[in-house]
């Protein structure tokens, strides 16, 4: 008998007026792995990542997560259930540095005030965020103000503040944005040192089909709100329903 997944997206439709963004979707992503939800753009699926983050509402179907269903949770609370998530338009602290930025990440898990933890923090929290900005590259930037660094890194500092957050599950919105080719080889190697070294399961959103194929265990792809295709790399890069909705319909004849 295969194990339960660690995360169940149950036939989630998701409507807004009379725009169906996504519609009857199921998914599973199981526990410990890399789970890429890919497609063109508008296929709906920062909608599903809503979601599964408690942004959205979905009008049908549930999420259920390690057993739990959280299809009502408060988005705030999903924090308590192990639930980090980075963004596709930046959600950072412009004003403060690396290191505070990521320091903030560390509230949730933390005794205190937020203003204790930015004046005060004690030693194994100030080392927790030291080693998450070694892990994410920014090492030498740790004084930099989140805005003075440039996309690609300012992407790699959301990361290392969702880790900060202790998570079990982790949900990636287009984490290579504005990546160069070394640091998508330095993000290749973290992300699957994550779940190797970390056990935290992931789920991403992302076009840099290099890394997608490299550190997928499986891929669900989705066109028009709709699932179209789920399976390893290989598969799925074989699929011609998956050719035809990215390059155009007799693309895969």
């Amino acid at each position: 008998m295969s194990a339960a997944p660690f995360l169940n997206v149950q036939n989630i439709t998701v409507r807004f007026g009379g725009l169906t963004a996504v519609n009857d979707l199921s998914f599973e992503v199981q526990r410990g792995t890399i789970h890429a939800l890919i497609g063109p753009n508008g296929a709906g699926k920062s909608t599903t990542f809503n979601c599964i983050s408690r942004y959205y509402q979905p009008t049908a179907g549930r999420i259920v997560l390690d057993g739990q269903d959280v299809s009502h949770a408060p988005a705030s609370h999903m924090a308590r259930f192990g639930v980090a998530r980075t963004f596709q338009n930046l959600e950072l602290f412009g004003q403060l540095s690396v290191y505070e930025n990521v320091l903030l990440g560390c509230y949730p898990h933390s005794a205190g005030t937020l203003g204790r933890l930015l004046r005060r923090p004690n030693a194994e929290t100030r080392d927790l965020v030291d080693s998450l900005i070694e892990r994410v590259g920014l090492t030498h930037d740790r004084n930099t103000t989140a805005r003075e660094l440039d996309f690609g890194h300012q992407k790699l500092l959301e990361l290392a503040r969702a880790l900060a957050l202790k998570p079990r599950l982790l949900l990636l919105d287009e984490p290579a944005a504005g990546l160069r080719n070394r640091d998508i080889e330095n993000l290749d190697r973290l992300l699957k040192e994550l779940t190797t070294r970390d056990g935290i399961t992931v789920l991403l959103v992302e076009h840099v089909m290099q890394l997608v194929m490299s550190i997928s265990n499986r891929i669900t792809v989705m066109s028009f709100g709709q699932k179209i295709a789920e399976g390893t790399p290989a598969e799925v890069a074989s699929d011609a329903r998956v050719i035809e909705a990215y390059l155009g319909k007799g693309a895969a004849q």
